[in-house]
């Protein structure tokens, strides 16, 4: 293979030397048809570097292939949440410097309610969400607004997120999210997902109206995507949701943080 391209390398440097030879050998033709054939000469040593450099470049874009993953999986899903952005309500909370009591009044009935996880599958207006959260906190009432109002603020950025994402798509993976997360703070925060971008498809539990670990939301990405759960890993700082992943026959990581889930992965080959 080597000696192949070393004599067509050969031989297109004697085709663009004797191209560019050519017109200074007919230059001193003067028989009959002499001028026409350094007309055509001086046309060819113009269009035999413009060919052989289309030729070149025709043979790169064709010849370029996309990495080949090493490990027998093709397809990394991820979460969000606490994977690939930080969701810090403790720290949010903590902000309006709330009576312990009340503190805890706001964590039991907003971040850690049932309302707030069915929130994330979206099945009704906001507005249905939020008053639920009111009815559970009447004598904070006015307060309990002020935390929802700017609630999109328990998300920030990561900053391994877009490099990590950027290194294993390179390396020629799928990459695909799976989250549960709620329309109206997933429009606020996108500006901190720029990972989105080396994604080839996401699942957000608002848009199906399904949450993990419940197996159908499993199964949309599965069929959306046409993955094969024994070639797909699934990332999330969750156990009971990588456990559903697990039950679908998908490998899963249970994300603690960067270095431990780059290690895990590289255990499987995927490095």
């Amino acid at each position: 293979m080597k000696n192949g391209k070393r004599i067509a390398a050969i031989l297109g440097i004697i085709i663009l030397l004797a191209a560019a030879a050519m017109p200074m050998i007919f230059a001193f033709d003067t028989g009959e048809g002499g001028a026409g054939r350094f007309r055509a000469a001086f046309g060819a040593a113009i269009m035999v570097p413009i060919l052989a450099y289309v030729m070149w470049a025709v043979y790169r874009m064709l010849g370029r292939r996309e990495p080949v993953p090493e490990s027998k999986y093709k397809n990394i899903v991820f979460d969000v949440g606490r994977v690939l952005v930080d969701f810090d309500w403790e720290s949010y909370l903590d902000s309006f410097q709330f009576p312990p009591r009340e503190r805890q009044a706001m964590a039991e009935h907003i971040f850690q309610s049932r309302t707030w996880r069915e929130r994330d599958r979206g099945s009704e207006p906001d507005e249905y969400y939020t008053e639920a959260f009111l009815a559970d906190l009447p004598e904070y009432r006015e307060d309990a607004l002020r935390v929802l109002k700017d609630d999109y603020k328990t998300i920030g950025p990561r900053d391994y997120a877009v490099t990590w994402t950027g290194y294993l798509k390179k390396q020629g993976y799928h990459l695909y999210v799976l989250s549960n997360y709620c329309g109206p703070i997933l429009e606020k925060t996108r500006k901190h997902m720029a990972f989105l971008k080396y994604m080839d498809g996401a699942v957000f539990s608002y848009q199906v109206r399904q949450l993990k670990p419940e197996p159908e939301i499993y199964r949309t990405l599965l069929d959306r995507y046409h993955l094969k759960p024994e070639e797909t890993v699934f990332l999330d700082d969750t156990p009971e949701n990588c456990e559903g992943a697990r039950k679908l026959g998908i490998t899963a990581i249970q994300f603690k943080d960067f270095k431990q889930a780059a290690a895990e992965l590289e255990k499987l080959g995927i490095k």
